[in-house]
């Protein structure tokens, strides 16, 4: 008599085709139980797959209850997950590497199929067509968001793309100008338009979708303050305010006299130019209208500021930089008066001080300032040396003074170790003894300011000595 298979166990059979099929009940990532069939060639694959599955429930491990092309689940996860959680523009762009790379060269694959190997397989082809290094880190980050995301709903349980290996990629770094070349640029631009958003771009390091996103309800006069709360951007063939990049984009800034002036300039320009406009004012009225548009109203586009700022660097000589390179030029400068990195991460919103450090360039200069600093921290010892012996025998060759007293207080130099070590200047051998180098190792900054003092109390000794017995 054949044995019935008890509930749970899933049964085997055999289809008239040839193909095997085993079904089994599992617990879908819905929460759901459901009957699940795999196939297979043979009686022992089907086993080993209905085994598995069963291993799985048994373990608390839900089936996911589709499963997925990668072509499908990608459609699935831009509309689920990418338009719901990221920014307009990042769900653009996202949506178009999946369509550009990740559907062409994966979309065939099953989700449950996906594997390093063949992650890797395609990468190296992307490489080997010419992709640069920083696209395919780009294509690895946003199909590493999907697979992320697909981890999240137990749809599989690790993401291969964060084990690819890419070629080793490092970002250009951006160019950017010195504080003179700031300065230049403002004085040169005073008369153009939108000078007033250059110079809070300058001053604040603002993002370009932040100061065109600036309404006059964002500026507190009395309080000081210029409130940092959303930005404009051209999405989907519209001029939309929407949020900003970062939670801590959402920052305050101090009401500078320099920006109190432009502004003041900027509100006297726009009252005209809405005068003028009448009915053909596009923008809002009052305190939510924004500060900086064009004459009917309308934002600002971010490409005509790119271009008016491209076209003022071309007439003047000034060096090409893009308009972002501007909250790279206040994060160098601010780092050049030895601002702290914490201060400059709030100035400029940035959510972590690593990315901060990104914006705070090197140049000569500082690194001039700072080696000059070690110049003086290491040789300072040596240099105060040579000035004591000279001080020493200038003192000796005063014939005024009674010997007893500048002998005194040579001794006490020599003695203490403030003359030069090459014997260009003094023959005095105790300055090499083999104490010598001992208590050079021991100096501090404590025996050093002793020494002063006591050198400084010697010479008033000697100065009472000759004001009481005379020349």
């Amino acid at each position: 008599m054949a044995r019935r298979n008890t509930n749970g166990e899933g049964s085997i059979f055999q289809r008239k085709d040839g193909r095997w099929v085993g079904q089994v009940y599992v617990t879908t990532t819905t929460g759901l139980r459901k009957r699940k069939s795999v196939y297979g060639s043979s009686f022992t694959v089907v086993h080993e797959k209905t085994t598995a599955l069963k291993a799985q429930t048994h373990r608390g491990i839900p089936i996911p209850e589709q499963d997925w092309r990668l072509a499908e689940y990608f459609d699935y996860w831009i509309t689920n997950a990418v338009h719901v959680f990221n920014r307009p523009l990042t769900a653009r762009r996202h949506a178009s590497i999946v369509r550009l790379y990740l559907k062409p060269g994966l979309g065939q694959y099953r989700l449950s199929q996906l594997s390093v190997r063949i992650v890797q397989d395609y990468f190296t082809v992307l490489h080997n067509s010419g992709k640069s290094a920083a696209t395919l880190h780009q294509v690895r980050k946003v199909l590493s968001a999907a697979l992320t995301y697909a981890v999240r709903q137990e749809l599989v349980f690790r993401n291969v793309a964060r084990l690819v290996l890419l070629p080793s990629y490092v970002a250009k770094e951006a160019e950017h100008w010195t504080a003179d070349d700031a300065r230049r640029f403002l004085e040169v631009s005073r008369d153009e338009p939108l000078y007033p958003m250059f110079a809070l771009l300058v001053l604040y390091g603002l993002r370009s979708g932040e100061v065109r996103g600036l309404r006059w309800c964002d500026v507190d006069t009395k309080a000081g303050i210029i409130r940092i709360r959303q930005q404009v951007q051209r999405i989907d063939g519209q001029m939309r305010s929407v949020e900003l990049k970062t939670r801590t984009s959402r920052r305050d800034e101090p009401l500078l006299h320099a920006a109190k002036s432009v502004l003041e300039v900027q509100q006297d320009k726009q009252n005209r130019e809405q005068k003028a406009a009448g009915a053909n004012w596009h923008g809002a009225s009052g305190r939510e209208a924004l500060i900086f548009t064009t004459r009917f109203g309308r934002p600002i586009e971010a490409r005509n500021l790119f271009r008016s700022f491209q076209r003022i660097c071309a007439q003047h000589d000034l060096k090409a930089i893009k308009l972002h390179g501007l909250r790279h030029t206040n994060a160098t400068t601010l780092k050049s008066l030895q601002v702290h990195d914490r201060d400059i991460q709030a100035i400029l919103g940035h959510g972590d001080v690593k990315t901060t450090g990104i914006y705070e360039h090197v140049d000569m200069a500082s690194k001039h300032d700072a080696l000059t600093k070690v110049e003086q921290r290491i040789f300072y010892r040596a240099f105060d040396s040579s000035r004591c012996c000279q001080t020493t025998d200038l003192l000796l060759s005063n014939q005024k003074t009674p010997a007893w007293g500048w002998s005194l207080l040579a001794d006490f130099i020599r003695g203490h170790n403030l003359g030069g070590s090459s014997q260009a200047r003094t023959g005095d051998t105790r300055l090499f003894s083999s104490s010598f180098g001992n208590n050079v190792n021991r100096f501090t900054a404590v025996t050093e300011l002793a020494r002063v003092r006591s050198c400084t109390w010697l010479i008033g000794c000697v100065a009472v000595g000759v004001a009481v017995n005379g020349p």
